[in-house]
């Protein structure tokens, strides 16, 4: 069985036992968090496609930890013009082991 769900502003197809790197959610490590905004519930040849959502489905997860992504330049210049900025960033991110899925 697998789903397709909305969270952090992106979509994600997971399944049981997977391990999910999502944007950052405010919950502590080893936590459960459950997803509803669940788009889309598969299972062999049978779909379940929502509209916008499947409103009896929800997907549970373990919050497995959290991090930093790599380290991104961003390089703004102008030739002869005597302009430069350099910044970076790191976009963090929360990993979640997906336990089940109702559907």
């Amino acid at each position: 069985m697998y789903a397709v769900i909305a969270t952090g502003g992106k979509q994600y197809r997971v399944q049981e036992g997977a391990t999910v790197r999502i944007e950052k959610l405010d919950a502590d490590q080893g936590a459960h968090v459950e997803f509803n905004q669940v788009l889309l519930v598969g299972a062999g040849a049978s779909v379940t496609i929502g509209a916008p959502y499947v409103a009896t489905a929800k997907v549970v997860a373990t919050v497995e930890g959290h991090g930093k992504g790599d380290k991104v330049r961003i390089v703004k210049f102008r030739r002869r013009k005597h302009y430069k900025r350099e910044k970076t960033h790191r976009q963090p991110y929360t990993d979640v082991k997906i336990t089940s899925i109702v559907a």
